[in-house]
């Protein structure tokens, strides 16, 4: 059996005197896109922050073999663990190559000296911002941003990406987009841990799924399976799923 890159074990994290997230475990395997839906409010956030160091937690994080309950949020990064928040948290007067280039720091540190080639690869994977390359960031569209935002946790080469909401505020068709990126990705050996409401399309690419509600997984299996799960389908996929599949 694959020993798991991403490994939790009774995870509490919250705010203050405020749990929101009560005794998770979860597991994501090396090269694997693993998902986690929910409504809002259920904690997804929460949980890559405390993953991150962002927010203190409880329990055990193991992580390529390595307790991170001593290592800071820089220690994480590092290790080869990204966040991409909900935000982008771009620089929007800065252009887009020198966003890119901010996002190659942990192979500076690492003495690592191939940015050019993090930049080629980024470039492939996303034409668009080839073209955009000297405008600023915040000028850019919805979509566009959160290309960036992924292109410049991949310039550090992570191991574990993590991803939250990639699809809020945009377009259905960048959302496919967004998707089929993310599908690719998968070819790089990059791990994904992809925190969505978009149940439909999470499902569609990951390899199994979590299914958080109120701070705990009500369900979890692989994604396939979750997808015609009819508690999934009924709160999450809606009528027109279910209809589909009878």
């Amino acid at each position: 059996m694959t020993t798991p890159l991403l490994d939790v074990r009774d995870l509490h994290a919250g705010y203050g005197r405020a749990e929101v997230l009560h005794g998770l475990n979860l597991q994501a395997a090396p090269g694997s896109v693993v998902t986690v839906i929910g409504p809002n409010g259920a904690g997804k956030s929460t949980l890559l922050n405390a993953l991150m160091g962002v927010l203190p937690s409880r329990g055990a994080i193991q992580y390529d073999g390595a307790e991170l309950a001593a290592y800071t949020l820089e220690d994480r990064v590092l290790r080869g663990m990204a966040l991409v928040p909900e935000t982008r948290a771009l620089f929007g007067t800065m252009p887009v190559e020198d966003n890119l280039r901010l996002g190659g720091y942990r192979q500076v540190r690492l003495g690592r000296r191939d940015t050019e080639e993090e930049l080629e690869r980024v470039y492939t994977l996303f034409p668009r911002l080839r073209e955009r390359r000297s405008q600023l960031a915040g000028t850019l569209s919805g979509g566009e941003r959160q290309m960036l935002a992924v292109g410049r946790a991949l310039m550090g080469r992570p191991a574990l990406l993590m991803l939250d909401e990639p699809s809020l505020g945009l377009a259905p068709l960048v959302v496919r987009d967004i998707f089929t990126t993310i599908a690719a990705l998968r070819s790089t050996g990059v791990t994904i841990l992809l925190v969505e409401q978009n149940a439909r399309a999470a499902l569609e690419v990951a390899d199994y799924g979590y299914v958080l509600e109120m701070g705990e997984f009500a369900l979890h299996g692989p994604a396939a399976e979750l997808a015609r799960d009819p508690r999934v389908i009924d709160t999450y996929l809606g009528a027109a799923r279910s209809a589909a599949d009878a």
